[in-house]
C-alpha cells in the first residue's frame, strides 16, 4: 500500500473581484477530481497578508469601483504597460512577500498557481531573489493583458483566448510558456442536466423568450432599478430571471417594483445553480467579467453586455463582441431596443451560439489542469527568462 504524502498544489487567489476566486475553485475542484496524488490548497493571499486591513480594503475597493470608476480607469491605463509608476504602485502589494514565503515554507507545494495578478508578482519576486525554486503558473482571469499579470519568473501562463496569447508574445513572453485553454470554469458547467428536465424543474414555458440578468449583486447596474423597470416597455411578455447575488436590498426593491410586471419575473438572491439558469435562458444581460462570460460561452449562451466597468471589462467587452459571442448596449434605451429586437428575431442569437460552439470549450479547467500538472512534475525550472525576453521588456519600458 502506498502511503506517500500527497503533493501540495498551492492556489493563490483574492476576492477583489469574484472571478479570481471562482477560477481558483475550478482548479481546486479539478485537482481533487483528477489528480489522485495531489491535494489543492486554496488561499486568499490578500486576507493572509493583511488580515486586519483586508475587510476595510475590500469594502473600499468595491465602493470606489462603483462611485469613482474614473479613478480606477486612470490607474488601470497608467499601469497597463510596465513603467516607473506601475513599479512604484506594485511595490505596495509586494510588501507581503515574507508572509507568502513563510506560507510556502510551511506547505512545501509542488507548484504554485496564481489567479490574482499581485500573487503572481510576489511569487515571481521570491523566485528572482532565490528564496524559492518552485514552478509558477499564472491563470489570467480576463481576456486582456496588463503589466501586473506578466512577470519574468512565471513558468507557464494560462489564457482565455488566442488573441491574448498573441498579446503576451508581443510583450516578450515566450510562446511555449503560454497555453490557450480558455478561462477555467467549474465542473458543474460540464455536467448540466438535460434542458427538457430543467425546463420542467423551473416550470419554464419553452415557447416564451427567457432572459437572464446577472451582475446586480454589487449594484453595478448604474441607475439602480430603473433598468429593470424599463424592461416593462418590451412589447412581448417574456420570462425573466434576475440574480441579485448578496444584494438583499436590491432583491427587496425589485420584488416590490416588479410585483405587477407583465413578464414572468423570478428574482433570486445568491444562486448556486447558475449553470442551470444559463442552460434554460435564451440571452444573458451582464457586465463583462471574464469568468461570468466564460461560463456563459461554455453554456452557448449569447450575451448582451451592459454597464462595463472601466479597464479590463471594457477590453473583455471588445473581445467578446468582436468574437461574435456578444452584443453591447451603451445606454438603457439601447439595451431595451436590443432585447426587443432579439425577442422578435432569434437569428442573431443562433449565430452567436454557433460562434461559441466553434471557438469555446467546456473543458477549460481540465486543459488548464494539464498545464499545472505538467509544471508540477517538471520540477524547478531555471533560466526561465531568456535574454531576448528581458531585452524586449526593456524596449517596451523605454518606449513609454
Amino acid at each position: 500500500m502506498n502511503n506517500r504524502e500527497k503533493d501540495k498544489y498551492l492556489i493563490l487567489s483574492a476576492t477583489f473581484g469574484e472571478g479570481h476566486k471562482q477560477v481558483a475553485n475550478a482548479i481546486s475542484e479539478a485537482v481533487n477530481d483528477m489528480v489522485a496524488d495531489a491535494e489543492p490548497i486554496t488561499m486568499d493571499i490578500m486576507e493572509w497578508i493583511h488580515p486586519n486591513l483586508y475587510p476595510i480594503s475590500h469594502y473600499i475597493y468595491k465602493k470606489s469601483i462603483k462611485k469613482f470608476p474614473q479613478v480606477y480607469s486612470f490607474l488601470y491605463k497608467k499601469t497597463r504597460v510596465k513603467n516607473s509608476f506601475s513599479i512604484k504602485l506594485n511595490s505596495i502589494f509586494l510588501s507581503g512577500m515574507q508572509t507568502v514565503l513563510k506560507i510556502i515554507q510551511e506547505i512545501k507545494p509542488k507548484v504554485v498557481v496564481s489567479t490574482y495578478p499581485f500573487a503572481a508578482g510576489i511569487i515571481s519576486k521570491l523566485k528572482e531573489q532565490g528564496l524559492i525554486d518552485i514552478p509558477a503558473v499564472t491563470i489570467i482571469t480576463d481576456y486582456t493583458d496588463h503589466s501586473y499579470w506578466i512577470h519574468p519568473y512565471t513558468d507557464q501562463y494560462v489564457v482565455g483566448s488566442a488573441q491574448l496569447r498573441d498579446q503576451l508574445i508581443a510583450l516578450g513572453v515566450e510562446a511555449d510558456k503560454i497555453k490557450n485553454t480558455g478561462i477555467p470554469v467549474r465542473k458543474r458547467f460540464m455536467d448540466v442536466l438535460p434542458k427538457d428536465l430543467l425546463l420542467d424543474k423551473y416550470m419554464i414555458n419553452p415557447n416564451m423568450f427567457t432572459l437572464l440578468i446577472m451582475g446586480g449583486g454589487d449594484g453595478f447596474f448604474g441607475k439602480g432599478i430603473s433598468t429593470f423597470k424599463a424592461l416593462e416597455s418590451i412589447s412581448t411578455p417574456i420570462q425573466l430571471f434576475i440574480v441579485c447575488g448578496k444584494n438583499k436590498k436590491l432583491k427587496t426593491q425589485l420584488e416590490w417594483e416588479l410585483k405587477d410586471s407583465k413578464h414572468e419575473v423570478r428574482i433570486l438572491g445568491y444562486c448556486e445553480k447558475v449553470e442551470e439558469l444559463m442552460a434554460i435562458s435564451d440571452l444573458m444581460i451582464s457586465k463583462p467579467g471574464g469568468v461570468t462570460t466564460s461560463e456563459a460561452t461554455a453554456m452557448d449562451l449569447p450575451i448582451l453586455i451592459y454597464h462595463s466597468l472601466p479597464g479590463q471589462e471594457e477590453d473583455n467587452a471588445d473581445y467578446l463582441c468582436r468574437s461574435g459571442f456578444a452584443l453591447s448596449a451603451e445606454s438603457e434605451k439601447e439595451l431595451i431596443v436590443q432585447v426587443e429586437n432579439l425577442v422578435c428575431d432569434s437569428a442573431p442569437l443562433k449565430w452567436m451560439k454557433q460562434r461559441m460552439r466553434k471557438f469555446q470549450t467546456k473543458t477549460s479547467s481540465i486543459d488548464a489542469l494539464h498545464v499545472i500538472v505538467g509544471a508540477a512534475r517538471s520540477g524547478p525550472l531555471r533560466n526561465v527568462t531568456s535574454s531576448k525576453t528581458i531585452q524586449k521588456q526593456k524596449e517596451i519600458e523605454v518606449s513609454i
